[in-house]
């Protein structure tokens, strides 16, 4: 075995100075290597709401927060993971470094697109902040890699803050040219429509309205939603790319129409609706039109039905008189309408209900309706026409996700009617609807089959319609009745039986929501004035009834904002239309109680 041979004798100095150079060495590559490395997280810190983050339900909250003001907060449910994503461009071949903090059960963070072996780590149970990292190399072709986290079914909310990838920014090249062209097109009450000239290598453009983002959209045009009636605003378009966003465009300007009354401008400030059996009597029994008071503003004619469920065809036979002896006859009936009427009193011929499934699956079957309910409106003299389709009248097919852009048949073909119908009689048309909650309010959470599939395809399928006629609809009154827990926009679940239930699903209505929790495709609020409250008039009406004490707390907060519980509402509307109800004749079996009590509160 050999013997190492010693080192030569060299002057101290040269050896110290050797070293010195061999440590400043190090550090300037580890300094160059650390400045090659960036962290292309977008918005990792949710400071900037989910701006860069893709969620299927996820919002954002000021608490509990790992850093900073703000940290994600995604809730799964049903076939829904509450998914989180942001594709990054990276560079080919190169080390990265995931990272994230997280609280919750079962909680994962990962990487997708990868061009190598994709990855992802999770914590089980997290019930304070926990950090999770992982690393991964990229693929020698890979330029964009997709970063998400995400919960487990059924397992409850997660929160997710601080998301970092670290290592070579790719090539991104530079922003686009900002657009040219923008010009203001048609213009409503809530609505103004924007179109602009393309942008040669944006993959999108950001709309601001005031100065604010307000949507990001992949064409060259758009409509600007959710807008105050009689108001200026002021719009801009930038266009993006992998590099960043542009400057913006020049500014142009628009004014929103006068409001539209949707038939309801002479309305009283506050109007009791309901519901008359007039084709049938049940175990309230049968009350004559004739014998309704005068506290009830608008009075819907239940119900119309189809000859069969697509057929469109819509018929309204009267109470026999086997069912309901004391039915009037059809003079009388036709002329209390007219007492109604000179009295200020609206009266509407409703279709549907529990058994009167309607599917407008063909256009035929559209123009069936429109000709149909035609012959019912004119043949009574009727102010015009409630919508009560329930059970399996609307649906969506898997391919319809947008809610601003309906595909489905049923669901098209009955804007298609209900705007022919609305254009025929004019301005004065009474337009009212009474969905369910799982058809409206189910929609933050769910809409219809969802993006993975697996979801009920009614779920929010009301949402396309109102959101069509928001201009011709004269009042929605949800039916708050009859429902399972729905969740709320404090992502909370709230059940029948108390004011809470009511402030919280017309809250939802007032504020406006995002739909299926994507941020970027936000319901908007409808005016007060067209809102009404549907309860049931007694405890034999409908599950779900509140004593009169609890409406008025319900009213209370959404008019003064007192008596509100554990709900907060996102503002005070003192312009909320009133209460509907089901129904007169429940509420005439239990001594006018529902009645009684509206018109002690409003006066």
């Amino acid at each position: 075995m050999e013997r190492s041979r010693p080192l030569a004798r060299r002057p101290l100095v040269t050896l110290l100075t050797v070293a010195a150079l061999a440590a400043s060495g190090m550090t300037a590559l580890s300094s160059a290597a650390r400045a090659a490395d960036a962290d292309l997280a977008r918005n990792g810190g949710f400071e900037s709401g989910l701006d860069g983050w893709t969620c299927t339900a996820g919002t954002t909250v000021t608490s509990p927060v790992r850093s900073g003001t703000s940290a994600l907060k995604a809730t799964p449910a049903g076939a829904d993971n509450a998914r989180c994503t942001q594709t990054v461009t990276v560079k080919p071949d190169s080390q990265y470094t995931l990272t994230g903090h997280v609280r919750g059960t079962y909680v994962y963070l990962g990487a997708s697109g990868t061009g190598t072996t994709d990855v992802s780590t999770w914590a089980q149970s997290a019930p304070d902040w926990q950090r999770l990292t992982t690393t991964f190399r990229t693929g020698p072709s890979t330029t964009r890699v997709t970063v998400y986290t995400h919960g487990w079914y059924g397992t409850g909310a997660y929160h997710a803050d601080d998301i970092s990838l670290t290592g070579p920014g790719g090539e991104t090249g530079q922003p686009p040219a900002p657009p040219a062209g923008l010009t203001a097109g048609s213009v409503t009450s809530s609505s103004v429509a924007l179109s602009w000239s393309p942008v040669q290598g944006a993959t999108g453009y950001a709309v601001y309205r005031d100065g604010i983002k307000v949507r990001t959209v992949t064409g060259t045009s758009t409509t600007v939603t959710g807008l105050a009636p009689s108001t200026a605003y002021a719009f801009q378009v930038a266009a993006v790319n992998d590099a960043g966003e542009s400057a913006r465009s020049a500014t142009v300007t628009a004014t929103t129409a006068g409001q539209p009354d949707g038939g309801g401008a002479d309305l009283p400030a506050h109007a009791l609706v309901g519901y008359l059996h007039a084709s049938f009597a049940n175990g309230s029994g049968y009350t004559r039109l004739a014998d309704v008071p005068d506290s009830w503003d608008v009075i819907d004619l239940a119900f119309g039905e189809p000859t069969s469920v697509t057929s469109g065809d819509i018929r309204f036979e009267r109470c026999p008189v086997t069912e309901c002896p004391n039915v009037e006859s059809d003079a009388e009936f036709k002329a209390a309408i007219e007492a109604k009427q000179a009295a200020g009193k609206k009266v509407l011929i409703s279709i549907g209900g529990q058994n009167g499934q309607v599917q407008l699956t063909t256009t035929a079957a559209r123009d069936k309706f429109v000709s149909s309910v035609s012959a019912i409106i004119d043949e009574y003299g009727l102010d015009g026409l409630d919508i009560d389709f329930e059970g399996h009248s609307l649906s969506l097919n898997a391919d319809d996700t947008d809610f601003k852009n309906p595909r489905t048949p049923v669901i098209v073909n009955l804007i298609s009617a209900l705007k022919t119908l609305k254009a025929r009689y004019g301005d004065d048309f009474v337009l009212t609807m009474a969905p369910e909650t799982f058809f409206v309010q189910l929609g933050y959470q769910y809409y219809g089959t969802g993006r993975w599939g697996g979801q009920d395809p009614r779920a929010g399928a009301y949402l396309p319609v109102i959101h069509a006629l928001r201009d011709d609809l004269t009042l929605l009154h949800v039916q708050d009745y009859n429902s399972g827990p729905i969740m709320g926009l404090d992502d909370q679940y709230h059940s029948m039986g108390g004011a809470d239930f009511h402030i919280a699903m017309t809250d939802m209505l007032l504020t406006g929501f995002p739909v299926a929790g994507d941020a970027g495709n936000v319901f908007p609020p409808l005016r007060p004035d067209q809102v009404a409250i549907g309860m049931p008039a007694s405890t034999n009406a409908g599950n779900g009834y509140v004593s009169p004490a609890e409406v008025n707390k319900a009213l209370n907060c959404l008019t003064e904002k007192t008596d509100c519980g554990t709900y907060a509402t996102h503002g005070t509307w003192p312009a909320l239309r009133g209460l509907m109800t089901w129904s007169i004749n429940w509420d005439r079996y239990s001594n006018w109680e529902f009645q009684k009590n509206f018109d002690a509160y409003f006066g």
